[in-house]
């Protein structure tokens, strides 16, 4: 059994543990929260699941089965695919130094100081229910874990434990969420405190469930079980109602951003985009792993428990202590009060904020004259007022708590996102309406918000009494038409009723008051923020903007919100970013009063920054009006040059996107998203680099290769100033080229241009040249291998003719011999032949046998010099012996064509090879002789 005594000292001992993680947080270092920071977002964002989830979710299913899902739709479709939207609603807070969620819709209506008063009355109103929810299920758990032990609890006042866990979440509050007026600077110590608590409210979850399911049952055993039990079986048996399903979604899907301590959380809190990209996905996996076990365990706490013995909200902590597990026990209890305290302190914290901002600060500036003359230290009072709202929140809650009974925590729950949810209309209209106004947007919450006190709050507390029946029965004066549960005889379940006409009287009214007068300059100017006009600029109606405050009037204002030390860093930071001195003397320009103002607002936020720049510039001008017309103009000022700059921006042929140190998106023009093919999502504001080139890589995956690796090249080279990056998208036949320019302050502007046409022509002239290169090689091979063929033709030539030589050669002596034969017989026969005319006939025959011979021996002289075996024999002779053997020879034949052949007598001797001249005057005499056809006249 577990004691009193144990068990206090065990929940504060876990609240001094939130203590201890809270101050290791404040203390970390920029490196170490940097590597955290990815997984305590998506955690913290875990706040959403509290006391409702924890112990509500298990007693809503025992009633409803199925329908405590859609609790838990909403966010996920919220965080897993309305990213985009949630990114967009991180810049614009951080772009307006935004400090809370009555300060975001305050800032998109003209930063009008009664709609931020609006919004913070709703959100304590609608928050002070759940807060009191969660100090319900802390006093039943202690309830059911005590329920033997009651010792501890008759000590008058300490053994309220509820009033004593109140006091000490007010007190961490204080501590860890009110140290600085600047309430956009992180609570690191806070979140890091807030993501432990939801990894314990996990653990003890689904240990909790397990233990139920595995070790109590077997999966078998209990659904065995379960249809011998009736409730179990109307429980399993129970159809959904499809109206209340989907307006539960809708509640929770506008709860996880509009809740303060959500807002907060997601929005104030958030450091990089990296962030938002894991929450994407481990949020709602966190959502469905904490609701794995609820079904289980309300079936077995109706097998368990039949009849209303223990409470269903308190099953997932009963059950442990029925089945004897009291480490588990314990373990269960302190994830129900990690999953409470972890709400608590977040929304006292948010909540402070808009009560000191929107509330308290307003009412106290325009009385103070020391507000005026710039005297009063409005941090330290500023403080003091989110301290004091932080215990008067938490008082209101415990003493709502009080007289509460025995309402269910989904109830309570439901009937706060009820209330929440009137901020809606405002919230997501401003972001997509330009036409929207302050006076639509106040009328609109304050008209939803009277209907939601009528049909849902009002009749909370009526159930209980005879009158509060006889009002919801037959209405007030007994007009029936007018029943709180029932308006004009619709009949739908109160849920259902209260939210359909709370929300549509809402929008109806929201609608009609912003077109029934037309926007003010200021409002437009932030529609324009809030709603980016895709038109033109549109110069402002002033001339000149002109103001006598001087630099230290402002410099003093904001000292007051922001002490001395951040002051001068923040007003040095401004003058070296702009490369201007600041002369205290000097009159401020439009620029110094903007910054100045934004430097105010991530103090007090951004309607009463206006309220307070208004009342600086009064001191110097007639009116109020005048001054805020100054104010407006400074804005105007600002507004129309950014427009310009961005118009400019679209104009140029190159595509420019600017981030920040941090690698988020803060401009880009239009031809950037073109060039890289970005939908609208990811060119909005505060997108992390990264991410824009990881879906690049998505689009148009590597061949192969490590997709993350070629993220980190990638990046690197996007970032790295030098030689420019080619981007090569061989789906589009597209390449840019990326170069990257570092600016001062350590952001980045990238540009990317269009050289498609130059790289192709870069590419066909290298085309080119390597086919240049590899023609003039094969015609190289083509003429060495006709080289080699000739060669080997030449070879085959030379042997054929080096054979004829030496067939010739051989057969020299056979022609020969025959010749010479002839020749003795002839030689004999003139021998013989004394003289006469038989003897000259003779003769000639002998000159014709010996020329033939010669003729037979020049030929085998030529086969002897083609063998390079001939040599030329040079004598001594006359040419009249010659000449009269060629006449014997050539004579006849000359006769015989009638041709006259002559030749002159000469005795002159020559030197030459007798035979090899005789052959050549005899080729010349055979051919003048065979080419003459007639005798020359």
């Amino acid at each position: 059994m577990l004691h009193d005594w144990g068990v206090i000292a065990t929940a504060f001992a876990y609240i001094g543990l939130l203590f201890f993680i809270a101050s290791r947080g404040d203390r970390m270092s920029a490196g170490e929260r940097g590597r955290a920071s990815q997984w305590i977002y998506p955690l913290s964002l875990a706040i959403y699941c509290t006391s409702w989830t924890f112990f509500g979710s298990v007693g809503f299913a025992t009633r409803t089965s199925v329908d405590f899902l859609a609790i838990y739709v909403g966010p996920i479709v919220m965080v897993g695919l309305c990213t985009p939207l949630l990114r967009r609603v991180i810049a614009l807070a951080k772009s307006q130094n935004i400090t809370s969620i009555a300060d975001f819709i305050a800032a998109r209506y003209g930063k009008s100081q009664a709609v931020a008063a609006t919004v913070a009355l709703i959100a304590i109103i609608g928050s002070v229910p759940y807060i009191a929810l969660q100090l319900k299920a802390m006093a039943s758990s202690l309830e059911t874990i005590l329920s033997e032990d009651q010792a501890f609890s008759k000590i008058p006042v300490i053994g309220d434990i509820a009033l004593m866990v109140t006091l000490a979440m007010a007190v961490f509050a204080v501590l860890f969420g009110t140290r600085h007026t600047d309430a956009t600077e992180h609570q690191h110590g806070l979140i890091l405190a807030i993501a432990a608590e939801s990894i314990v409210k996990l653990v003890a979850f689904i240990a909790a469930g397990a233990f139920v399911t595995f070790w109590m049952f077997s999966p078998v055993e209990l659904y065995e079980r379960a249809l011998k039990t009736p409730e179990a079986v109307r429980a399993i048996e129970y159809v959904p109602s499809i109206g209340n399903f989907l307006i539960m979604t809708l509640l929770s899907f506008c709860a996880v951003m509009l809740l303060p301590r959500q807002f907060h959380v997601s929005v104030v809190e958030n450091s990089t985009g990296a962030e938002v990209t894991r929450a994407r996905w481990l949020f709602p996996l966190y959502l469905i792993a904490i609701n794995v076990f609820v079904i289980p365990i309300a079936i077995a706490g109706l097998v368990i428990f039949p009849f209303g013995a223990v409470d269903a909200d308190m099953f997932v902590l009963a059950l442990p202590i029925e089945g004897n597990a009291q480490l588990l026990s314990l373990a269960v209890f302190v994830g129900g009060l990690s999953a409470a305290t972890a709400m608590v302190i977040v929304e006292c914290v948010a909540l402070s904020i808009m009560v000191s901002n929107d509330i308290v600060l307003p009412l106290v500036l325009p009385r103070s004259d020391d507000a005026r003359i710039g005297q009063k230290d409005f941090g330290d009072f500023l403080l003091k007022a989110r301290r004091f709202s932080i215990f008067a929140i938490m008082v209101m809650a415990y003493f709502y708590y009080r007289a509460l009974g025995n309402t269910q925590l989904v109830a309570i729950g439901l009937l706060s996102f009820a209330a929440i949810t009137q901020l809606a209309p405002a919230f997501f209209g401003g972001l997509f309406w330009r036409r929207a106004t302050a006076r639509g947007a106040m009328a609109g919450m304050l008209v939803g918000f009277a209907m939601w006190l009528y049909t849902l709050f009002i009749p909370s507390f009526l159930e209980n009494s005879t009158a509060g029946l006889m009002l919801l029965q037959h209405g007030p004066f007994g007009i029936e038409a007018l029943r709180p549960q029932a308006l004009f005889g619709a009949d739908l379940p109160p849920l259902l009723h209260g939210v359909l006409w709370s929300l549509a009287l809402n929008i109806l009214t929201y609608v009609l008051f912003s077109l029934a007068r037309a926007p003010s300059s200021i409002e437009l100017l932030q529609a324009d923020v809030f709603v980016p006009n895709a038109l033109a600029p549109i110069a402002p109606s002033f001339r000149r903007w002109r103001t006598t405050v001087t630099v230290q009037d402002i410099e003093s204002t904001v000292r007051q919100y922001l002490g001395p030390d951040r002051t001068r860093e923040a007003f040095a930071s401004f003058a070296v970013d702009r490369n201007i001195v600041l002369l205290a003397a000097a009159p401020a320009d439009f620029e110094l009063l903007q910054h100045a103002e934004r430097l105010i607002a991530s103090s007090i936020g951004a309607a009463s920054s206006r309220l307070v720049m208004s009342l600086l510039l009064q001191r110097r001008t007639v009116s109020a009006k005048a001054a805020l017309k100054l104010l407006d103009d400074s804005h105007a000022a600002l507004h129309f040059n950014r427009e310009i700059l961005q118009t400019a921006l679209n104009h140029v042929r190159q595509g420019i996107a600017v981030f920040d140190a941090d690698l988020q998106l803060i401009c880009s023009n239009r031809q950037f998203s073109e060039l890289l093919a970005l939908p609208p999502h990811l060119v909005q504001l505060g997108i992390p680099l990264p991410e824009i080139l990881e879906f690049m890589g998505a689009i148009s995956p590597p061949p192969a290769g490590d997709s993350d690796n070629l993220l980190q090249l990638r990046l690197r080279a996007y970032t790295t100033e030098g030689e420019p990056y080619l981007e090569r998208f061989t789906d589009r036949h597209l390449v840019i080229e990326v170069r990257a320019n570092r600016m001062p302050g350590g952001g980045l502007v990238i540009t990317f241009s269009d050289v498609t046409p130059s790289f192709e022509a870069a590419e066909a002239l290298e085309r080119a040249n390597a086919t240049l290169e590899k023609r003039v090689r094969d015609r190289t091979e083509e003429l060495t291998r006709l080289n080699s063929e000739l060669a080997l033709a030449k070879g085959i030539a030379e042997d054929a003719n080096a054979s004829k030589t030496r067939f010739l050669a051989a057969a020299s002596h056979d022609i020969l011999q025959p010749l010479n034969a002839a020749r003795l017989y002839v030689t004999s026969l003139v021998e013989r032949q004394s003289g006469g005319e038989d003897s000259r006939l003779v003769e000639n025959i002998d000159d014709s046998l010996e020329a033939i011979e010669d003729i037979l021996g020049a030929l085998l002289d030529i086969s002897r010099l083609d063998a390079g075996a001939m040599t030329p024999a040079i004598t001594s002779f006359r040419m009249a012996d010659l000449m009269r053997s060629l006449e014997i020879e050539f004579m006849p034949i000359a006769r015989d064509k009638g041709l006259d052949l002559r030749f002159v007598a000469c005795s002159l001797p020559v030197e030459s090879d007798r035979s090899l001249l005789r052959r050549l005057l005899q080729n010349f005499i055979s051919n003048a002789i065979k080419y003459t056809p007639r005798a020359a006249c």
